[in-house]
């Protein structure tokens, strides 16, 4: 089997599959409110053929998503069977998971004895108050927290946290996250909010960009910045002590679509080949249906070859995404 590579040149390395899109957290950036998933979830043994399949055609990074995956049963068995993959080279598979955290710090550790390598936690706030208004959840703070800590315990280094920024919610929290860098040596990722949202509420004035972000933390510590991979999602910067590391992830202001090197796995077994694609690829269905290793693989390199150069956002005639986040995959 031909390594992925799209049309535009890309080598596609890293795969998110999500398991889930059911969530236990309504934040106000993804969910409407409603409880409840609108997708299928898929056996677990259907995922690891898929995924298996993609690990041959060259993926070496494996991200499992939601939804809220520590939801899912078996989890900790998929994880060790995924572990077990090797990449074309021979190497163990870079085996990543994205949670809210709220059910992490019963299962940091078994999650890494079962191998998985790193942890990322999404966390709005580091205010309970505003963290409860954020998530509309009224005890998820400490039980974050608790979990970002058991995972530092366990080793699941390096232990990212990922906060999403919105004008009027959590533009405030930018120095006091840079302040919970340091202190718990976690590695801190500001995320521009991005027209993925339910509610469909998303508008230009709310994002908070990356020079606005770079502006706050400078008046807390001048900062630096670090050298990044080109297919890195975040422009990575540390303080001029050296202690702390804060990512700004800058869809919006900042794309990074020329070197992208992903593609994503919804719960319902379709391929997105970007966040903002418009179109679902079934593959789910051709598993189903009986075809062969072989055949997917094939069906898998068309898809790839049709995966856009660029999303669009903010320029005239933007049409948003079929799915939101959270039936996606983050």
């Amino acid at each position: 089997m031909t390594r992925l590579r799209d049309k535009h040149g890309r080598f596609i390395t890293d795969l998110r599959v999500s398991i889930t899109d059911h969530c236990n957290y309504r934040c106000v950036y993804c969910r409407t409110g409603n409880e409840g998933a609108i997708y299928s979830e898929l056996p677990l043994a259907d995922y690891l053929r898929m995924v298996r399949i993609f690990v041959q055609l060259g993926v070496e990074k494996v991200r499992i998503t939601g939804g809220e995956p520590l939801l899912r049963r078996g989890l900790v068995e998929f994880v060790r069977d995924l572990a077990k993959m090797r990449t074309l080279d021979g190497q163990p598979l870079d085996l990543a998971i994205t949670t809210n955290g709220h059910l992490l710090a019963e299962m940091a550790q078994p999650l890494k004895d079962a191998g998985l390598t790193r942890v990322t936690v999404s966390m709005d706030a580091v205010d309970a108050e505003k963290f409860a208004r954020i998530t509309r959840v009224s005890n998820g703070f400490e039980k974050v927290l608790a979990g970002i800590r058991a995972s530092k315990r366990a080793q699941l280094e390096p232990v990212k946290v990922n906060c999403v920024l919105l004008r009027g919610f959590n533009e405030d929290q930018i120095i006091e996250f840079a302040r919970f860098s340091r202190d718990e040596g976690v590695v801190l990722r500001f995320i521009e909010f991005m027209p993925l949202e339910e509610d469909r509420v998303w508008s230009p004035e709310v994002v908070v960009t990356m020079a606005e972000i770079l502006e706050k933390l400078n008046q807390f510590r001048p900062v630096r910045q670090l050298p990044s991979g080109l297919s890195e999602t975040a422009r990575r910067y540390t303080f001029d002590d050296g202690i702390g590391e804060i990512g700004i992830i800058a869809p919006v202001s900042n794309p990074f679509c020329g070197h992208c090197s992903r593609i994503r796995l919804t719960s319902d077994g379709k391929i997105r080949t970007c966040l903002f694609s418009l179109f679902d690829h079934d593959l789910a269905s051709r598993l189903q249906a009986g075809a062969s290793d072989s055949e997917l693989a094939e069906y898998i390199h068309t898809v790839v070859d049709q995966k856009e150069a660029r999303h669009h956002i903010g320029e005239a005639g933007f049409v948003k995404p079929s799915r939101s986040m959270v039936h996606i995959g983050g």
